[in-house]
């Protein structure tokens, strides 16, 4: 049914959606929104609760996990919201320790034979001891800008508490600051822009001439600040040039290899400089200097500060020294161009921009109309609303996470940035915990799992110039580490693509698949948007490098399969049979897992492309037959390795073996009911055995959920989802497994990142799965909690994008549409053991009902 607004004749109307759409499909003027394009007569009766999603404060931030995050992808901001003396702390994604490095290892093929022999003769623990050998320097450490110092006079002491508001408003990416102090309104406004590349705040009152106040630059690297002929504060510092040591160390390296440091004890590290500049209102106010580096503001009845920043970072292949980037000039002229425009012109180009890619996907959950529990959210807290969960477990508040999920990815990771390290783009330490370095064996892959099911393929682009600089190093590693061809990445990594194994213990440290596993997430980025051109010239290329070396790294094993020796299951321990704890062996079943993956995704790629004939997909066809399979262990679960071995700790967090299940796709429920039997089992014995309870990271909860949603286990996935509700408390988060920060942040704890973009991913996946031939609808929705409900904008494989409403439980209505230029999209639906064929042609919206028949067919344009 066609709506027109008031005011509008039918033919004008339909003359100004023409030229919207027409605008759209072109890429200029308005964008499609995917959430927009289609709307259920079940909507008619509920309303979108935009309102809901925001992150309320009451109070100051005691901690920095009570300050409020915001970015643009490259610059971060965290708002803490004191009164009378507060502070900004301040980063931007390039500020590392350290220089580029050599990411090889002398002598490493003589002490891979040695491991190998070992693990032939069934030494595991000694093979364990011997592959410290095989180990290699840690990665540089993520750093910190430094923080904005507002200073106030004595009587914003006094606020009344009553009044004070802080609000994150995901709708519109900022944050809001209000608070009375004798008798005068305050408010502050906080933002991040994209499109200018400033961090901006207003500051005003409600009282003509009452704002004074004091700004400085400070940072805990060494730096200098001052302010310039045009009243601007610069900060100027430099990033260590080589790393504080590591805390924790492992076992020490039993051979002597190459210093742990280069011999320039202070080589140049990565410089960086700032610029804060201020406008004040028209009025008779007052801006003096203090003390060479302070402005101070009397009289005003507002303020603008506007921040702008930059590095000589110039690549992962550029020595600092070696740098031409001037950071003190690009920083001005980032600046000049944002005075260019007004604090209302900079918000309303902010939002645009941020809009365009929050407003793709909708979701509104709710109990059942029985229910005698309301959804109606009171304003209280958002760490209130956190500690009531489970208790009430209010839909809204899954909403909320799952939209601030996908919020944060936005603000850390934009076309052009560095990818969302361990923290995204936010750190307040000069050493952050495990270094906030990317971790390539579930961490950094965590990052970007909603970045296509939950329709922002734009903030996956860093991650894909990431895997490219990988792959350079990671070639180097491979011919001097390993004597293979291709290109090989290990367990952690850093801004200088660092891909030679960690230091320490080889149960971290020696892990050889990271860059397959990322390599998983190009052809899974083809499959969501179709797009050939990206396959062909930067997917394809990265995959044939991985594979190239996978081919070489997998060596002939006994009996008819192919292993990969030496082997590990990331961070996990087994009992040898001898009774001694080691942690290699030879091909783990997450090894064979992602290989299975890797060489699946390329020779689908090589049909796409017309290579099919190729000799190196050849070899992999011939390899796909020979690796070990996935097996079922005598107590019924998957073998988490090669042989059943005692599992040292049950219930620990990572559950690589399960990697095939998700996000891979070698284990389904379709065509593997036996591993999925298994599968179930081992996530049983993982969480619930032996009366343990549910207890795990924040990251393992989530994966666990998104592994629950793959088995179409609505009740388990849901108790994940419940976990992840527990309200961490700072001062004692070692008493914690997994939760949430009273700001929303995912705990292990300390902090990761990832947890908050698995939330996002486990609650798409409870509501929509796809593979590139079949679309299921709400396979794993708790039915009894989120009894009706709608989501909008989903992306699905194939280039489809779904929205689905649902009422007590049972599907009512849901739409397909598809962006492919290739032609017909075909899918399988599936829901509740009805299945259908779809024949779905871009530009149409369809309509179907629960009984998977179509009921209209709407061109896009009407």
């Amino acid at each position: 049914m066609m709506i027109v607004p008031k005011g509008f004749s039918v033919f004008l109307f339909l003359a100004f959606v023409f030229v919207v759409v027409v605008q759209s499909t072109f890429s200029v003027g308005f964008p499609v929104k995917d959430s927009d394009v289609w709307s259920s007569s079940l909507e008619e009766n509920t309303s979108t609760r935009f309102n809901n999603l925001e992150v309320r404060f009451n109070a100051p931030a005691k901690h920095w996990t009570d300050a409020l995050p915001i970015g643009n992808g490259r610059l971060g901001a965290m708002i803490w919201g004191a009164v009378a003396n507060d502070t900004i702390n301040l980063n931007e994604d390039t500020l590392w320790t350290g220089t580029p490095g050599e990411y090889s290892g002398a002598g490493a093929i003589t002490a891979l034979s040695e491991v190998r022999k070992l693990v032939d003769n069934g030494l595991y623990a000694e093979a364990t001891s011997a592959a410290l050998n095989l180990s290699g320097e840690p990665s540089n450490v993520y750093q910190l800008l430094g923080d904005i110092k507002l200073e106030f006079s004595d009587s914003h002491a006094a606020y009344i508490e009553e009044t004070y508001r802080r609000v994150l408003d995901l709708d519109t990416a900022t944050v809001k600051m209000q608070y009375s102090a004798d008798k005068i309104e305050y408010t502050r406004e906080y933002f991040a822009s994209k499109p200018d590349q400033a961090i901006v705040i207003k500051l005003s009152t409600n009282k003509t001439s009452s704002l004074n106040f004091t700004v400085s630059l400070d940072s805990k690297l060494h730096h200098h600040s001052y302010v310039n002929a045009k009243n601007q504060i610069l900060l100027e510092g430099s990033c260590p040039g080589r790393r504080i040591p590591p805390q924790v160390y492992g076992n020490e390296n039993p051979t002597k290899r190459s210093p742990f440091y280069s011999e320039d004890k202070n080589p140049k590290g990565i410089q960086f400089s700032s610029v804060l500049d201020l406008q004040i209102s028209d009025s008779a106010c007052e801006l003096r200097v203090v003390d060479g580096r302070k402005l101070q503001v009397s009289g005003c009845d507002w303020a603008v500060i506007r921040l702008t920043a930059s590095s000589s970072f110039d690549g992962p292949f550029t020595n600092p020294v070696d740098s031409k980037r001037d950071p003190g000039l690009e920083s001005l002229n980032a600046m000049e161009s944002a005075k260019g425009y007004s604090y209302s012109d900079l918000y309303a180009r902010h939002v645009n921009d941020y809009q365009e890619l929050f407003h793709r996907v909708t979701l509104e959950l709710s109990r059942s109309s029985n229910s005698s529990a309301q959804n109606e959210v009171e304003v209280i807290t958002t760490a209130q609303r956190v500690t009531l969960f489970k208790t009430y477990e209010d839909p809204s508040m899954v909403e909320l996470l799952f939209q601030y999920g996908r919020y944060l990815l936005i603000a850390c990771s934009r076309p052009g940035t560095q990818p969302s390290n361990l923290q995204g783009i936010w750190n307040k330490d000069i050493e952050p915990a495990w270094d906030g370095a990317p971790h390539l064996n579930i961490n950094l892959q965590m990052n970007y799992w909603p970045s296509l099911s939950c329709n922002l393929k734009e903030c996956q682009e860093p991650l894909f110039d990431y895997i490219s600089s990988l792959s350079i190093n990671g070639n180097k590693t491979a011919k001097v580490n390993y004597g293979a061809n291709g290109w090989v990445a290990h367990q952690v990594s850093d801004i200088w693509a660092k891909t030679s194994p960690d230091r320490g213990q080889a149960v971290w440290a020696l892990w050889q698949m990271g860059g397959a596993w990322l390599c998983t997430h190009l052809w899974d980025h083809y499959t969501y948007t179709i797009d050939k051109e990206f396959l062909r010239n930067k997917a394809y290329p990265l995959m044939e490098g991985c594979a190239s070396f996978l081919l070489d790294w997998l060596i002939e094993g006994r009996g008819e399969y192919l292993e990969t020796n030496p082997s590990t299951s990331p961070e996990h321990m087994f009992t040898a049979p001898d009774g001694k704890l080691a942690s290699v062996s030879n091909s783990s079943t997450m090894d064979m897992q992602i290989a299975r993956e890797l060489f699946d995704d390329i020779v689908s790629a090589a049909e796409e492309l017309g290579r099919s004939e190729d000799d190196l997909i050849a070899r992999v066809r011939k390899a796909q037959a020979r690796l070990y399979p996935t097996r079922i262990a005598k107590d019924g679960s998957i073998m988490e390795w090669a042989q059943d071995f005692d599992d040292s700790d049950t219930h620990h967090r990572h559950l690589s073996h399960l990697f095939g299940l998700f996000p891979g796709h070698t284990i389904n429920i379709e065509e593997t009911p036996d591993l999925c039997k298994a599968a179930e089992y081992t996530l049983y014995k993982r969480v619930f055995c032996y009366g343990i309870g549910e207890e795990g990271p924040g990251w393992s909860t989530t994966w666990k959920a998104a592994l629950w949603a793959r088995l179409h286990n609505s009740e388990h996935a849901y108790r994940m989802v419940k976990h992840i509700f527990d309200l961490v408390d700072p001062e004692h988060e070692s008493d914690f497994e997994g939760g949430l920060y009273a700001n929303l942040f995912t705990a292990h704890p300390p902090f990761q990142i990832d947890a908050n973009f698995g939330f996002s991913t486990a609650i798409a996946e409870m509501l929509v799965q796809s593979t590139v031939k079949d679309l299921y609808l709400l396979p794993a929705l708790p039915r009894d909690k989120w009894a009706n409900g709608c989501v909008k904008g989903i992306k699905a494989r194939g280039g489809v994008t779904v929205s689905v409403c649902w009422s007590e439980g049972d599907l009512y209505e849901f739409a397909l549409r598809s962006s492919s230029i290739n032609g017909d999209i075909f899918k399988r639906l599936h829901y509740r053991g009805i299945t259908a064929v779809a024949n779905i042609s871009s530009g149409n919206v369809y309509t179907f009902d629960k009984q998977l028949k179509c009921l209209r067919i709407s061109a896009l344009l009407l």
